[in-house]
């Protein structure tokens, strides 16, 4: 039985884990680009999956993988051409590869290190035979195929052994890269791989995911969860899980009144965030936090908050805090405050710093930053 020192951390729940899903939803125009590239018998060797976190990138590549891996599916189309990607959750093939059992199907995630500790990025140990496996003959059908997720983990060593791989790619392999930030890529891969971008899901997709999860969910709050999500399921169900619409609530709270803060609340926030345990719940804030931040540089740049309150959304509860920070300071500031907060957030992660302290640090600098008007 696994414990949860051997549970990769990029693991979602396993009804919920993108090998072992059989549905996807909201992505027709990708899977048409990929069987049309398939029916042509003129198939790229490296497909690009590109797009924001959690609306169904890894999920289309195990799709992708176990329709290749089974040889192409079994027909259907016009002319006997396969006309679709899905496959039976019972299909041996299916099975396996959600087991990551398959022989002829290599993934390639962070790693442990020599001290049992998981990685922060993929090391090139963990590409380095990636080359060696696609070159070998498949054990089981025609092809072999490789999946790395994400492609943006790659430390710069990693990611030129990817390289090397993409660019001379050896007969009958299929190198799948889900990548969430495509531009910190190399611009040789990017270039040598053809691109799948797949578009955020709109609000009733997303809405019909969560509910398929988690039924008992009233409407209200999956209308919540949906703008908070801005169209990807798996945010969505993540605040579900870290009690993310509670959360959202309890930090517009201590902002009202903006840019005068709420100590006490902000206390209580701070310390519920930096107990033992509370990582996910501390990712979610910083998320939240950093979101209500783009949002409201995207507003201020579509000219939809200049200033009366009248023309923020009155059914937002973001609306009010949107609205003060707006009328405090210009689109120039609040751009360098959400990269600092995005940049103290993720360093947060990777540093181990003391998590308490930085939602304090984080919600100062923006008062700070709507106090001091130019």
């Amino acid at each position: 039985m696994k414990t949860a020192e051997d549970l990769h951390p990029d693991d979602d729940p396993p009804e919920r884990a993108p090998r072992l899903n059989p549905d996807l939803f909201g992505h027709p125009e990708a899977e048409a680009s990929f069987l049309s590239a398939w029916n042509s018998g003129r198939m790229p060797h490296a497909w690009l999956l590109a797009g924001p976190r959690g609306i169904g990138k890894a999920t289309l590549a195990y799709r992708m993988a176990r329709f290749v891996l089974a040889g192409g599916g079994q027909g259907g189309g016009l002319f006997g051409a396969p006309d679709s990607l899905a496959m039976a959750p019972g299909d041996r093939v299916f099975q396996r590869v959600g087991a990551l059992g398959h022989s002829d199907l290599r993934v390639i995630r962070r790693s442990k290190n020599k001290t049992g500790k998981w990685r922060q990025d993929i090391s090139i140990e963990d590409v380095r035979d990636m080359g060696a496996f696609l070159r070998l003959t498949a054990g089981e059908g025609a092809w072999r195929v490789a999946i790395i997720d994400s492609a943006d983990e790659m430390t710069r060593q990693a990611a030129n052994a990817a390289l090397k791989v993409v660019e001379e790619p050896p007969p009958r392999a299929l190198i799948l890269l889900v990548s969430h930030a495509p531009g910190r890529l190399l611009p040789t891969i990017r270039s040598r791989c053809r691109r799948l971008v797949l578009r955020p899901l709109d609000d009733t997709l997303v809405k019909r995911i969560v509910a398929k999860h988690h039924p008992s969910l009233p409407a209200d709050e999956l209308d919540a969860l949906a703008r908070l999500a801005e169209g990807s399921a798996g945010r969505a169900l993540a605040l579900v899980d870290h009690g993310g619409v509670e959360l959202h609530r309890a930090m517009l709270a201590m902002l009202q009144g903006f840019p005068r803060v709420d100590g006490l609340a902000l206390d209580r926030l701070s310390d519920r965030l930096g107990r033992a345990g509370a990582e996910e719940g501390f990712r979610v804030f910083g998320e939240m936090l950093t979101n209500l931040l783009s949002r409201l540089c995207r507003d201020q740049k579509a000219g939809r908050l200049a200033g009366g309150p009248s023309e923020a959304p009155s059914q937002d509860p973001e609306a009010p805090v949107a609205q003060a920070l707006a009328a405090a300071a210009g689109l120039d500031r609040w751009l360098q405050v959400w990269e600092k907060l995005a940049e103290l957030f993720a360093r947060a992660e990777s540093a181990k710093l003391d998590r308490k302290q930085v939602v304090v640090d984080a919600v100062l600098t923006l008062a700070q930053a709507a106090r001091n008007r130019t």
